[in-house]
């Protein structure tokens, strides 16, 4: 190595993007190993090369300045002229590229990024966010309610409008398509998506309640930009991708139309990365990235409640720094401010393995300020659809009200019939 990139006397100043790894070095020391990856993922490479000046490196070495050997984790700061602005590919070849595939290395997972104000202004962010979901659906001071369309796969068009005509009558806020839903023979996105929105317009006018819909439109970039103006045309205010298999570049793509249509990202390959405590990249990042480019709200986990990966502790993690506005973080002596400019938080998708049961515990561990979203316990429940999302809107009702699931499904028995199938967490 040519030069040592540790540093723990260093502190970083605040126009440097801030890294924060967990790493199992190879035949190597702790130290050794830091000292490679913020090489390889900046300025140098495995020999010294006679084209390097002292004047690139005085502009663009980062510094590993963090260093906690019980934990197995460490921080580098990167000067800010390593990165260009509004471009979360090039940030992620650096950062999150080549350090992993490393033979000096065991394991690496990259836990975290923070962000001066200087790059987050390359970025626009939700163009909604939190309040901008609630102003267009007139709905304050409780959860989101909405339900993914079971079967994932296989149903007509009129078969869809049905359903989400049935649980919106029964009392959700809102539909969307689940992931792996696009444009089949069977089910064209260019027919569904009028028809669920002539459904879900007849259950507002009944109720009178807002009800929004989000159509996958995850495919090609080109594509995705046809499907999101066709949904535009036909009355749609939301639009889903699938963010991690869609790609930065493609979320970001659809993000720079600045369409005015509220973006739901849905994280359908995430754990590849994020699952393995020892490897990958973590939930925290993608969702942070996210928020960056500008979803306005992001499946995060059910903090151990449904069925997918996600402790509590993480879960809740993820939701507090995606809403926050400002974050300070003690890095040792260092103290690390996050400004996030104008760049509007993100709300929190819970969903996954979700049944009326559940919400008690899951506002007691994630707030109300969240989407809570229903698959299978919506539309599982012994009467069906509608009854099923009466079930969950009975449900949210009681922990609203004080009062237990048990005593509010004595006079609902839509909710008695979903405690009786599932129970209560």
């Amino acid at each position: 190595m040519f030069m040592d990139y540790v540093d723990l006397k260093y502190r970083p100043n605040r126009d440097e993007i801030i890294a924060e790894f967990r790493m199992d070095p190879n035949g190597v020391t702790f130290e050794k190993a830091c000292s490679e990856i913020a090489a390889e993922s900046s300025i140098g490479t495995w020999t010294k090369v006679s084209t390097m000046n002292p004047s690139i490196a005085r502009k663009l070495k980062p510094h590993v300045f963090w260093i906690n050997n019980k934990e197995r984790t460490f921080k580098i700061a990167y000067p800010i002229g390593l990165f260009e602005y509004g471009n979360i590919p090039q940030l992620m070849s650096s950062i999150g590229g080549n350090i992993f595939g490393m033979k000096m290395l065991k394991s690496l997972r990259l836990e975290d990024i923070d962000f001066p104000e200087s790059y987050i202004r390359g970025f626009r962010g939700p163009e909604f966010g939190i309040e901008g979901i609630r102003k267009r659906l007139k709905i304050w001071g409780r959860p989101l309610l909405g339900t993914i369309i079971k079967p994932k796969v296989g149903l007509t068009p009129r078969q869809m409008a049905k359903i989400a005509y049935d649980v919106a009558s029964g009392g959700l806020d809102f539909v969307k398509d689940d992931e792996n839903l696009t444009s089949m023979k069977y089910c064209r996105f260019e027919d569904r998506v009028p028809l669920i929105l002539e459904a879900l317009d007849k259950a507002e006018e009944e109720t009178g309640r807002r009800i929004g819909y989000s159509p996958n439109i995850t495919a090609p970039a080109d594509v995705m930009e046809e499907r999101a103006y066709y949904a535009r045309k036909h009355g749609s205010k939301y639009i889903m991708v699938d963010v991690v298999t869609a790609g930065w570049s493609g979320l970001q793509y659809i993000r720079n139309l600045n369409m005015g249509m509220i973006i739901h990202a849905h994280r359908a390959g995430h754990a590849a990365f994020t699952k393995s405590p020892e490897h990958g990249i973590s939930m925290l990042t993608i969702a942070k990235l996210c928020r960056l480019i500008g979803v306005d709200q992001i499946h995060v986990g059910t903090a151990h409640v449904g069925k997918m990966v996600g402790s509590i502790d993480e879960t809740c993690e993820i939701e507090d720094e995606i809403e926050q506005k400002f974050i300070t973080e003690k890095s040792g002596e260092h103290v690390l401010e996050q400004f996030w400019y104008k760049i509007r938080p993100t709300i929190s998708v819970a969903s996954g393995g979700l049944h009326p049961g559940g919400i008690p515990k899951l506002v007691e561990r994630m707030g109300s300020n969240i989407v809570m979203q229903f698959g299978g316990g919506c539309h599982g429940h012994p009467g069906g659809s509608r009854k099923g999302a009466m079930a969950i809107r009975q449900a949210m009702e009681a922990v609203r009200d004080g009062i237990t699931l048990q005593e509010k499904a004595k006079q609902h028995k839509e909710l008695k019939q979903a405690i009786d199938k599932w129970g209560v967490a």
